[in-house]
This record gives C-alpha cells, sequence and structure tokens, in this order.
C-alpha cells in the first residue's frame, strides 16, 4: 500500500511537471500565431469576402480561447510549485484586493458585492486572494435575469474558519455539485458560458494546500453557496491581533 502511494505521488508530481512544461512552452508559439492572425484581420478585414471574415474570425476566437487555457493550465500547475507563503494574512485586505481587480466586470454586470468582517488566517495571500477572484468572478458569470448579489461572509466552527461566498444566479444540478471541482470539467458550452473550467479546480487544489475543504451547495435556479475552511489561528496568535 505504501510503494503503491509512492507511485501515485511520483505519476502525480511527473503529470504537474509535465502540465508546466507543456503549459509553458506552448505560450511562445501560439503568440506569434495569435499576432499573424490579429495582422491578417487588420490588414484583410473587409476587403475581401465574407468566407474569408468569418474565418478570421474563427481563427482569432480560437487562439484567445487556446492562450486563456494555456494561461489558466500554468496556473493550475504552479499551485504548490516551490515555496508556498505561510504568513498572517488579513482576509479583508485580501477580499478587498480581489474585488478591486475585477472591478470593471462587476459594474459591467450591475453587481452588488457584500462582504461581512473577515478574520485572519494563516495562508498565502496571492493565493488566498484568487480564491475569492475566482468565486466572486463566477458568481458574475453564471446569473441570471436580475443583477448579480454576492455576499462574503465567514464563521468559526471549531478549530477552522468557514468561509462563504454566495450568489444569486442560476444554481447547479445536484448530480454535478462535486464535479464541478474537477480540471476542465465544464456544465455549459462556451457559447452560453465563456472560460476554461479550470478555475474552481484552482480554488480546490489551493484549499487542498491550505489544509482546507472546498464545497457548494446550490439549488438550480436559486443560486449557490461555496464554502471553504481555513484553520484557524493559535490562540498566542489570534489574542496578539485582537482589539484591545
Amino acid at each position: 500500500m505504501t510503494e503503491r502511494t509512492e507511485d501515485l505521488v511520483q505519476i502525480n508530481a511527473q503529470l504537474e511537471r509535465f502540465a508546466y512544461i507543456s503549459s509553458h512552452d506552448l505560450q511562445e508559439p501560439l503568440r506569434t500565431v495569435a499576432g499573424y492572425v490579429k495582422l491578417l484581420a487588420k490588414r484583410y478585414k473587409g476587403k475581401l469576402d465574407q468566407d474569408a471574415d468569418d474565418f478570421i474570425n474563427y481563427a482569432l476566437d480560437g487562439t484567445e480561447r487556446m492562450q486563456n487555457l494555456i494561461r489558466d493550465l500554468l496556473k493550475y500547475s504552479c499551485v504548490g510549485r516551490g515555496q508556498m507563503k505561510s504568513e498572517l494574512v488579513d482576509c479583508n485586505a485580501v477580499v478587498d484586493q480581489a474585488l478591486t481587480s475585477i472591478k470593471f466586470a462587476i459594474e459591467d454586470a450591475n453587481a452588488d458585492v457584500d462582504t461581512d468582517s473577515l478574520p485572519t488566517v494563516r495562508g498565502d495571500p496571492n493565493q488566498l486572494t484568487l480564491i475569492f477572484q475566482n468565486l466572486v468572478t463566477n458568481a458574475l458569470k453564471f446569473r441570471r435575469g436580475n443583477p448579480p448579489r454576492v455576499r462574503i461572509s465567514a464563521e468559526r466552527r471549531g478549530d477552522e474558519w468557514a468561509f462563504s461566498v454566495s450568489d444569486n444566479g442560476i444554481g447547479i444540478e445536484p448530480q454535478y455539485l462535486e464535479r464541478i471541482f474537477a480540471i476542465f470539467q465544464r456544465l455549459h458550452t462556451h457559447e452560453e458560458y465563456p472560460g476554461t473550467g479550470i478555475g474552481l479546480a484552482i480554488c480546490k487544489r489551493i484549499i487542498d494546500a491550505h489544509s482546507g475543504r472546498i464545497w457548494v451547495e446550490s439549488s438550480l435556479g436559486k443560486g449557490s453557496i461555496f464554502y471553504f475552511t481555513l484553520p484557524c489561528l493559535e490562540p498566542s496568535y489570534e489574542d496578539s491581533i485582537s482589539p484591545a
């Protein structure tokens, strides 16, 4: 059993290395292709026939989607590689940074994002920022007709903090609640909702690296609540950051 576990660890490490090298090395040739396709669009759009314009647009869309896919795959393979930071992280500041990074998307969706007072935890601030950024972005993307309403909160449960990001979006069918955290798993076509199907897999990978758990509760047509846990600080740390 021990040997099998070690073999699986080695296989996973090799696959992660392969994903990192592949996604990294693919960027330059794809950037070259994308550059020439954009040049074709700039010089010849409207000067040829409609079929030619359509073909150029298909090529532009395909290269853009591939670039997004490679970029997200590189993010996924980088989580846990190298030295992950372990420092005190004010989650209020982390959420502020995440929301600032997607400010225009929030404004375009006319979304209302409320945040309760959040705790300080130990972890990697950049990776935790990515968690909130991905979850809020999903809430904006998978919305219904009404403007998105998103609420971010946390409550202590024993020796861990349970964070939640709730929305009033389209919801998820029960049979897909676990599947959505697997890499490349999409419940909708690219035409319905853009994306690479890697965002939630990145979230799970980050939370796993922080010794936490992530899951979702949802009702189809009524919205979703994404939960994830992070360990509480040691009492001595909590005492030092508590207000007098």
